[in-house]
Protein backbone atom coordinates (compact mmCIF):
# COMPACT_ATOMS: atom_id res chain seq x y z
CA UNK A 1 0.00 0.00 0.00
CA UNK A 2 1.81 3.35 -0.88
CA UNK A 3 1.85 6.18 1.95
CA UNK A 4 1.21 9.40 1.73
CA UNK A 5 3.95 11.38 3.11
CA UNK A 6 3.96 15.16 4.47
CA UNK A 7 5.86 17.52 2.27
CA UNK A 8 6.87 20.96 3.97
CA UNK A 9 4.47 22.30 1.62
CA UNK A 10 1.18 21.10 3.67
CA UNK A 11 -0.62 23.52 5.29
CA UNK A 12 -2.09 22.38 9.04
CA UNK A 13 -5.61 22.05 7.29
CA UNK A 14 -4.33 19.50 4.72
CA UNK A 15 -2.25 17.96 7.05
CA UNK A 16 -5.59 17.05 9.75
CA UNK A 17 -7.36 16.66 6.92
CA UNK A 18 -5.38 13.46 6.69
CA UNK A 19 -5.65 12.89 10.23
CA UNK A 20 -9.30 12.60 9.95
CA UNK A 21 -8.82 9.39 7.58
CA UNK A 22 -10.95 10.30 4.68
CA UNK A 23 -11.00 6.59 3.19
CA UNK A 24 -12.64 5.31 6.46
CA UNK A 25 -15.01 8.36 7.41
CA UNK A 26 -17.06 7.83 3.80
CA UNK A 27 -17.63 4.42 4.64
CA UNK A 28 -19.09 5.39 7.94
CA UNK A 29 -20.73 7.89 6.33
CA UNK A 30 -22.02 5.68 3.77
CA UNK A 31 -23.72 3.08 5.61
CA UNK A 32 -25.43 6.42 7.87
CA UNK A 33 -26.76 7.01 4.61
CA UNK A 34 -28.10 4.07 4.54
CA UNK A 35 -29.42 3.66 7.35
CA UNK A 36 -31.02 7.16 6.69
CA UNK A 37 -32.53 5.65 3.16
CA UNK A 38 -34.02 2.56 5.11
CA UNK A 39 -35.93 4.46 7.84
CA UNK A 40 -38.44 6.29 5.40
CA UNK A 41 -40.71 4.69 3.15
CA UNK A 42 -39.80 6.97 0.43
CA UNK A 43 -36.95 9.27 -0.11
CA UNK A 44 -36.63 11.38 3.42
CA UNK A 45 -36.58 14.93 3.40
CA UNK A 46 -32.93 15.75 1.24
CA UNK A 47 -32.17 18.90 3.60
CA UNK A 48 -32.44 16.52 6.76
CA UNK A 49 -29.89 14.09 4.96
CA UNK A 50 -27.60 16.88 4.20
CA UNK A 51 -27.69 17.74 7.93
CA UNK A 52 -27.28 14.45 9.51
CA UNK A 53 -24.59 13.59 6.90
CA UNK A 54 -22.62 16.26 7.42
CA UNK A 55 -22.53 16.40 11.12
CA UNK A 56 -21.80 12.35 11.57
CA UNK A 57 -18.83 13.13 9.07
CA UNK A 58 -17.52 15.92 11.29
CA UNK A 59 -17.83 14.05 14.38
CA UNK A 60 -16.38 10.79 12.85
CA UNK A 61 -13.41 12.98 11.10
CA UNK A 62 -12.64 14.46 14.87
CA UNK A 63 -12.82 10.97 16.75
CA UNK A 64 -10.15 10.02 13.86
CA UNK A 65 -7.61 12.92 14.50
CA UNK A 66 -8.15 12.67 18.25
CA UNK A 67 -7.54 8.28 17.53
CA UNK A 68 -4.54 9.19 15.51
CA UNK A 69 -3.42 11.67 18.63
CA UNK A 70 -3.62 9.18 21.17
CA UNK A 71 -1.35 6.21 18.81
CA UNK A 72 1.72 8.58 17.86
CA UNK A 73 3.99 6.03 19.42
CA UNK A 74 2.16 3.06 17.74
CA UNK A 75 1.72 4.97 14.67
CA UNK A 76 5.69 5.47 14.81
CA UNK A 77 6.23 1.56 14.17
CA UNK A 78 3.69 0.76 11.94
CA UNK A 79 4.09 0.91 8.21
CA UNK A 80 0.76 1.86 6.87
CA UNK A 81 1.11 5.22 9.52
CA UNK A 82 4.03 6.10 10.37
CA UNK A 83 4.02 8.77 7.80
CA UNK A 84 1.19 10.47 9.38
CA UNK A 85 1.54 14.10 10.68
CA UNK A 86 1.67 12.99 13.84
CA UNK A 87 4.66 11.22 13.84
CA UNK A 88 6.20 13.07 11.61
CA UNK A 89 6.20 15.75 14.16
CA UNK A 90 4.46 18.60 11.40
CA UNK A 91 1.77 19.27 13.27
CA UNK A 92 1.53 19.92 17.30
CA UNK A 93 -0.82 18.32 19.56
CA UNK A 94 -2.60 21.57 20.08
CA UNK A 95 -3.55 22.19 17.12
CA UNK A 96 -4.82 18.52 16.58
CA UNK A 97 -7.13 19.07 19.83
CA UNK A 98 -8.16 21.95 18.89
CA UNK A 99 -9.38 21.48 15.70
CA UNK A 100 -10.78 18.17 16.75
CA UNK A 101 -12.68 20.36 19.47
CA UNK A 102 -13.99 22.51 17.02
CA UNK A 103 -14.62 20.09 14.12
CA UNK A 104 -16.30 17.78 16.12
CA UNK A 105 -18.26 20.52 18.24
CA UNK A 106 -19.32 22.16 15.05
CA UNK A 107 -20.51 18.51 13.96
CA UNK A 108 -22.65 18.04 16.93
CA UNK A 109 -23.99 21.49 16.94
CA UNK A 110 -25.37 20.80 13.45
CA UNK A 111 -26.81 17.32 14.78
CA UNK A 112 -28.51 19.05 17.72
CA UNK A 113 -30.20 22.10 16.08
CA UNK A 114 -30.65 20.64 12.22
CA UNK A 115 -31.23 17.19 12.72
CA UNK A 116 -32.61 16.31 16.58
CA UNK A 117 -31.38 15.63 20.02
CA UNK A 118 -31.11 11.79 20.33
CA UNK A 119 -28.94 11.66 16.85
CA UNK A 120 -26.55 13.90 18.53
CA UNK A 121 -26.06 12.43 21.79
CA UNK A 122 -26.32 8.71 20.32
CA UNK A 123 -23.02 10.18 17.84
CA UNK A 124 -21.12 12.12 21.16
CA UNK A 125 -21.80 8.18 22.81
CA UNK A 126 -20.12 6.81 19.28
CA UNK A 127 -17.38 9.15 19.89
CA UNK A 128 -16.85 8.66 23.19
CA UNK A 129 -16.70 4.55 22.53
CA UNK A 130 -14.48 5.05 19.59
CA UNK A 131 -11.80 7.65 20.96
CA UNK A 132 -11.64 6.84 24.56
CA UNK A 133 -13.03 3.46 25.48
CA UNK A 134 -11.59 1.99 22.29
CA UNK A 135 -8.41 3.67 21.92
CA UNK A 136 -7.62 4.33 24.96
CA UNK A 137 -8.30 1.37 27.19
CA UNK A 138 -9.30 -1.46 25.13
CA UNK A 139 -7.15 -1.77 22.33
CA UNK A 140 -4.22 -1.34 24.60
CA UNK A 141 -5.14 -4.09 27.24
CA UNK A 142 -6.93 -6.94 25.29
CA UNK A 143 -6.80 -9.23 22.41
CA UNK A 144 -11.09 -8.58 22.40
CA UNK A 145 -10.55 -5.32 21.56
CA UNK A 146 -11.79 -5.43 18.14
CA UNK A 147 -15.13 -7.61 19.18
CA UNK A 148 -15.79 -5.01 22.16
CA UNK A 149 -14.71 -2.20 20.70
CA UNK A 150 -17.02 -2.91 17.63
CA UNK A 151 -19.72 -1.27 18.63
CA UNK A 152 -18.98 1.84 18.15
CA UNK A 153 -17.96 0.78 14.63
CA UNK A 154 -21.53 -0.41 14.26
CA UNK A 155 -23.34 2.64 15.11
CA UNK A 156 -23.26 4.95 11.92
CA UNK A 157 -26.41 3.16 10.31
CA UNK A 158 -28.40 3.50 13.59
CA UNK A 159 -26.97 7.39 13.72
CA UNK A 160 -28.67 7.67 10.60
CA UNK A 161 -31.91 6.11 11.34
CA UNK A 162 -32.47 7.99 14.14
CA UNK A 163 -31.99 10.99 12.30
CA UNK A 164 -34.69 10.97 10.14
CA UNK A 165 -37.23 8.91 12.52
CA UNK A 166 -35.70 10.42 15.70
CA UNK A 167 -36.32 6.68 17.52
CA UNK A 168 -34.77 3.37 17.14
CA UNK A 169 -36.37 0.27 16.10
CA UNK A 170 -35.51 -3.30 15.79
CA UNK A 171 -34.18 -2.21 11.78
CA UNK A 172 -31.15 -0.24 12.79
CA UNK A 173 -30.34 -2.70 15.89
CA UNK A 174 -29.93 -5.19 12.58
CA UNK A 175 -27.91 -3.16 10.81
CA UNK A 176 -25.76 -2.34 13.77
CA UNK A 177 -25.72 -6.33 14.25
CA UNK A 178 -24.10 -6.97 10.71
CA UNK A 179 -21.26 -4.14 11.29
CA UNK A 180 -20.60 -5.49 14.84
CA UNK A 181 -20.17 -9.03 13.46
CA UNK A 182 -18.14 -7.80 10.37
CA UNK A 183 -15.68 -6.30 12.02
CA UNK A 184 -13.78 -8.99 13.81
CA UNK A 185 -12.87 -10.59 10.67
CA UNK A 186 -12.66 -8.12 8.89
CA UNK A 187 -9.91 -6.27 10.83
CA UNK A 188 -8.53 -9.72 11.76
CA UNK A 189 -7.61 -10.40 8.28
CA UNK A 190 -5.49 -6.91 8.53
CA UNK A 191 -4.10 -8.02 11.97
CA UNK A 192 -2.55 -11.17 10.62
CA UNK A 193 -0.10 -9.66 7.71
CA UNK A 194 0.39 -6.71 10.20
CA UNK A 195 1.07 -9.14 12.89
CA UNK A 196 4.67 -8.28 13.11
CA UNK A 197 3.73 -4.13 13.28
CA UNK A 198 1.72 -4.88 16.25
CA UNK A 199 3.47 -7.21 18.01
CA UNK A 200 6.44 -4.31 17.93
CA UNK A 201 4.12 -1.69 19.04
CA UNK A 202 3.46 -4.03 22.46
CA UNK A 203 -0.56 -3.93 20.93
CA UNK A 204 -2.55 -7.62 22.31
CA UNK A 205 -4.36 -8.06 18.97
CA UNK A 206 -5.35 -11.66 18.28
CA UNK A 207 -2.70 -12.92 16.06
CA UNK A 208 0.42 -11.35 18.44
CA UNK A 209 -1.64 -13.05 22.09
CA UNK A 210 -2.50 -16.13 20.47
CA UNK A 211 -1.15 -16.70 17.63
CA UNK A 212 -1.80 -17.17 13.89
CA UNK A 213 -3.87 -20.69 13.72
CA UNK A 214 -5.80 -19.41 16.48
CA UNK A 215 -7.03 -16.07 14.52
CA UNK A 216 -7.61 -17.69 11.96
CA UNK A 217 -9.99 -19.80 13.38
CA UNK A 218 -11.42 -17.36 15.21
CA UNK A 219 -11.66 -15.54 12.00
CA UNK A 220 -13.63 -18.39 10.04
CA UNK A 221 -15.76 -18.52 13.23
CA UNK A 222 -16.97 -14.88 12.95
CA UNK A 223 -17.28 -15.19 9.49
CA UNK A 224 -20.40 -17.81 10.54
CA UNK A 225 -21.55 -15.17 12.74
CA UNK A 226 -21.92 -12.82 10.45
CA UNK A 227 -23.29 -14.85 7.88
CA UNK A 228 -26.41 -15.58 10.13
CA UNK A 229 -26.46 -11.85 10.61
CA UNK A 230 -27.54 -10.85 6.97
CA UNK A 231 -30.03 -13.63 7.11
CA UNK A 232 -31.59 -11.33 9.55
CA UNK A 233 -32.94 -8.42 7.53
CA UNK A 234 -34.49 -11.23 5.46
CA UNK A 235 -35.87 -13.33 8.25
CA UNK A 236 -37.64 -10.18 10.02
CA UNK A 237 -39.35 -9.28 6.07
CA UNK A 238 -37.06 -6.28 6.76
CA UNK A 239 -35.67 -7.04 3.37
CA UNK A 240 -36.89 -8.49 0.39
CA UNK A 241 -35.14 -11.46 -1.88
CA UNK A 242 -33.14 -9.29 -3.78
CA UNK A 243 -31.22 -8.74 -0.47
CA UNK A 244 -30.89 -12.14 0.38
CA UNK A 245 -29.71 -13.08 -2.63
CA UNK A 246 -27.32 -10.73 -3.08
CA UNK A 247 -26.36 -11.38 0.99
CA UNK A 248 -25.87 -14.98 0.21
CA UNK A 249 -23.32 -14.40 -3.09
CA UNK A 250 -21.24 -11.90 -1.09
CA UNK A 251 -21.34 -14.38 1.96
CA UNK A 252 -20.52 -17.26 -0.18
CA UNK A 253 -17.01 -15.08 -1.56
CA UNK A 254 -16.56 -14.08 2.30
CA UNK A 255 -16.82 -18.27 3.25
CA UNK A 256 -13.92 -18.58 0.56
CA UNK A 257 -11.70 -15.92 1.52
CA UNK A 258 -12.25 -17.58 5.54
CA UNK A 259 -11.44 -21.11 4.63
CA UNK A 260 -8.96 -20.29 2.50
CA UNK A 261 -7.46 -18.23 5.27
CA UNK A 262 -7.90 -21.66 7.70
CA UNK A 263 -6.58 -23.72 5.61
CA UNK A 264 -3.56 -22.08 3.52
CA UNK A 265 -2.51 -18.62 4.84
CA UNK A 266 -0.69 -16.26 3.62
CA UNK A 267 -0.18 -12.77 3.71
CA UNK A 268 -1.15 -12.09 -0.10
CA UNK A 269 -4.51 -14.08 1.07
CA UNK A 270 -4.60 -12.21 4.33
CA UNK A 271 -4.44 -8.41 2.23
CA UNK A 272 -6.85 -9.81 -0.27
CA UNK A 273 -9.63 -10.71 2.59
CA UNK A 274 -9.44 -7.31 4.16
CA UNK A 275 -10.17 -5.52 0.88
CA UNK A 276 -12.61 -8.07 -0.01
CA UNK A 277 -14.40 -6.90 3.72
CA UNK A 278 -14.42 -3.69 2.61
CA UNK A 279 -16.39 -4.52 -0.77
CA UNK A 280 -18.18 -6.81 1.08
CA UNK A 281 -19.95 -3.70 3.78
CA UNK A 282 -20.72 -1.43 0.97
CA UNK A 283 -22.38 -3.87 -1.62
CA UNK A 284 -24.28 -5.79 1.33
CA UNK A 285 -25.86 -2.12 2.30
CA UNK A 286 -25.92 -0.84 -1.16
CA UNK A 287 -28.30 -3.95 -1.69
CA UNK A 288 -30.29 -3.55 1.28
CA UNK A 289 -30.90 0.00 -0.02
CA UNK A 290 -31.89 -1.21 -3.23
CA UNK A 291 -33.92 -4.02 -1.99
CA UNK A 292 -36.06 -1.22 0.24
CA UNK A 293 -36.70 0.92 -2.64
CA UNK A 294 -37.68 -1.74 -5.11
CA UNK A 295 -41.01 -1.47 -4.81
CA UNK A 296 -41.11 2.51 -5.68
CA UNK A 297 -39.97 1.30 -9.30
CA UNK A 298 -42.42 -1.01 -9.32
CA UNK A 299 -40.50 -3.77 -9.28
Amino acid sequence: MLQQTTTPTEGIGTQFWRLTKPRVVSLIVFTAVIGMLLAAPVLPPLDLVAYATVGIALVAGAAAAFNCLVEQRIDAVMARTRARPTVMGTITQTQILVMSGGVGGLGLAILWHAVNPLTMWLTLATFVGYAIIYTVILKPATPQNIVIGGASGAMPPVLGWAAITGDITFQPLLLFLIIFAWTPPHFWALALYRRKEYERAGLPMLPVTHGEAFTRLHLLFYTFILIATTLLPFATAMAGVFYVGCALVLDAVFLAYAIALWRRYSDALAKQTFAYSIFYLAMLFAALMIDHYLPLLGA
